[in-house]
């Protein structure tokens, strides 16, 4: 796993007070260099652009501040959105309730308790380490798990077509054998049916044969040492692709025994959908709609709930709602597109309008597909296995 190096990683720390600020730079500036300060809320948002930190420290003295400041990044700063980060919340011994309520519902990260005073510095240090190696296993540009799994799926139909086509084969050797067979059967004929019509004397005017058992004897010969020699011959070669077949099954034996191992493995990984939509009753509806599917659901009240779920999360497909109040559904999919760790996430619209400049907005923000309120559970469990299949095999 590649950390970020502590002269590397970028630090920003928001409060409106520059004495807490300096504070909390000094005791992060032990060990990080790139430690950086924002304290004026008019420039909270261009600070976080100009810095794009990898771990963000909330320094408010009080709780309600530091939700306030980053529910205005989340509304105001793009680049909050594109630019994968770490939320780390210092509060006081009254709200570590509420801010522990946070951090499980993924609003922030983390949390330290340090006011009025940090009897554990260390603690806080820990935790902005803790935050970099969530940062770097996030931004791994290996497969999810459910796309190694749908690659391990299709290892199954290995054996499958393994063994066809090794039974094709060998039908296909022994027809040759037979034809090897059958056509040296029918060159004795035709060469004892030749002899004998020159015995009969039906080529007199060309052939006149003076000994016909000498003749007799001539063709017997060159059929067994001539021809058939040739036939056995290519008989014979056919009995290599014959071993070679079954020593291809015993070879590969354990091998598909492995891929059998690795689908049991990869049925029990469930696919994660992310729906997002503000209506409850929606939710509730398509919720319902999946619940015979092996799908782990995660659901979002809106387009900056999603994003925000997004920064820890990596679903393998989103069920994007098109009209929501605080961020519509097409600026929330061009925005987690911009993310690199999420470009390949297909998205399908949900939309209860299919005019086309819905459509059009929709594909080029970045979605793959769309369905259209109402629609059945069929309808949408199809179009979420054709985006899914569509993403692995790319």
């Amino acid at each position: 796993m590649n950390i970020p190096d502590a002269t590397i990683a970028k630090i920003l720390i928001a409060t409106d007070v520059v004495g807490d600020a300096a504070l909390v730079k000094d005791m992060l500036g032990e060990e990080f260099v790139h430690v950086f300060t924002s304290t004026d809320p008019e420039r909270a948002v261009a600070d976080f652009e100009q810095h794009q930190p990898d771990v963000l420290v909330l320094a408010f003295q009080e709780l309600e501040k530091s939700e306030r400041y980053y529910l205005g990044l989340y509304r105001l700063c793009k680049t909050v959105h594109q630019h994968t980060h770490r939320t780390v919340i210092l509060c006081g011994k009254d709200e570590v309730k509420r801010v522990y309520q946070l951090c499980m519902k993924d609003f922030f990260d983390d949390y330290v308790l340090f006011w009025p005073m940090t009897y554990d510095p260390s603690r806080l240090l820990m935790s902005v380490h803790s935050a970099l190696r969530d940062l770097a296993s996030l931004k791994s540009s290996g497969p999810s798990v459910a796309e190694f799994a749908a690659q391990a799926r299709r290892l199954a139909e290995l054996e499958n077509t393994l063994g066809q086509q090794v039974a094709q084969g060998g039908l296909h050797i022994e027809a040759a054998s037979r034809a090897i067979k059958q056509a040296e059967q029918e060159v004795d004929a035709s060469l004892d049916g030749f002899s004998q019509r020159l015995i009969d004397g039906k080529f007199h005017e060309s052939v006149e044969v003076k000994n016909a058992d000498g003749l007799k004897k001539e063709i017997n010969r060159l059929k067994h040492v001539e021809i058939q020699q040739h036939f056995h011959t290519a008989a014979e070669s056919a009995q290599p692709l014959k071993q070679w077949a079954q020593e291809l099954r015993n070879e590969c034996g354990p091998l598909l025994k492995s891929a059998r191992t690795m689908n049991a493995m990869a049925a029990r990984i469930r696919t994660t959908v992310l729906v997002v939509d503000d209506d409850e009753f929606q939710r509730k509806i398509i919720g319902k709609l999946l619940e015979a599917e092996n799908y782990h659901l995660v659901f979002a009240t809106g387009g900056v709930d999603a994003l925000n779920i997004l920064r820890k999360t990596r679903p393998d497909i989103i069920l994007m709602d098109v009209m929501m109040p605080d961020m519509d559904g097409i600026e929330a999919t061009r925005r987690l597109k911009a993310v690199p760790h999420l470009a390949r996430t297909p998205v399908i619209m949900v939309t209860g309008d299919s005019e086309g400049d819905v459509v059009v907005g929709s594909l080029k923000a970045g979605a793959c597909d769309f369905v259209v309120k109402p629609f059945s559970s069929a309808t949408l469990v199809a179009k979420i296995n054709h985006a899914l299949g569509a993403t692995t095999s790319s």
